[in-house]
């Protein structure tokens, strides 16, 4: 059986982080693997705290399992400290893994800063060149380039800005547009548009389930092209029923 590992916060509600990614490995027939980075006090209204994993224990973590066994694929959340990015990026060339979907989360749904300083360069200058896809959303695609990005113009500019850093395929995600849910992907020589009407409310996770198709499908086999197709429907079938479990956003249903 294939398996894909994700290095990830742990969000309580299951909406978001590691508890999302492991449930949609298990939706897409692929055996879930999880280091969780970063541990939070959440629930569907907002983050209230967060609390980093030593840098020693992430590494004893990434060893144990490593040493053991190989994933066919890895996602990355949320990395809070230039600490963390820099141990992964180390353990992905020492034991010689692939196919590194990076989704860079930098703020919760809720205005929440989920980075220390520092990390998001380290983010930019350390893991991209590994990465072979990213998925940032318009706003971090807009913090991790300095453009402002609202519209499909937009995204493509920083797309083709965000190849620079060594990624293999940039995917920037538009479901935060105002009038249509927009992603595009970009692999150096083409433009991919995916569109798909805007649903009314608030989401919990969205990224994080995108991100996790795409490195369930990478493991299995599948091409980026392929991947990205199968995620934006996964995606968007899960919020047409997401529920409301508690008081803020609601959670994907899948």
């Amino acid at each position: 059986m294939k398996t894909a590992l994700t290095i990830a916060g742990s969000d309580p509600t299951g909406g978001a982080g590691l508890q999302a990614d492991l449930r949609t490995f298990g939706a897409m027939g692929v055996y879930g693997l999880s280091i969780p980075s970063v541990l939070t006090a959440q629930n569907t209204e907002g983050v209230s705290a967060i609390k980093e994993i030593p840098p020693d224990f992430l590494t004893a973590q990434l060893d144990t399992l490593l040493r053991d066994l190989c994933p066919d694929a890895l996602k990355t959340g949320m990395l809070y400290s230039p600490e963390i990015v820099k141990i992964i990026a180390d353990k992905f060339r020492e034991y010689s893994l692939c196919n590194l979907v990076l989704d860079p989360v930098t703020v919760s749904s809720t205005g929440v800063l989920l980075i220390q300083e520092g990390a998001l360069d380290a983010i930019k200058n350390v893991l991209f060149p590994l990465a072979r896809v990213i998925t940032p959303n318009i706003y971090e695609a807009s913090v991790l380039t300095g453009l402002t990005v609202e519209d499909e113009k937009g995204m493509k500019e920083a797309a083709l800005k965000l190849r620079g850093y060594g990624v293999e395929t940039v995917i920037i995600t538009g479901g935060h547009m105002e009038t249509k849910a927009l992603d595009l992907l970009f692999d150096g020589k083409d433009f991919l548009s995916l569109e798909n009407e805007k649903l009314e409310g608030e989401f919990h996770g969205t990224g994080c389930v995108f991100s996790s198709v795409i490195t369930a499908c990478l493991a299995k086999g599948y091409g980026v092209h392929e991947s990205f197709i199968k995620a934006k429907e996964f995606v968007w079938n899960a919020m047409k029923t997401a529920v409301s479990i508690g008081r803020g956003m609601k959670c994907l249903n899948f």
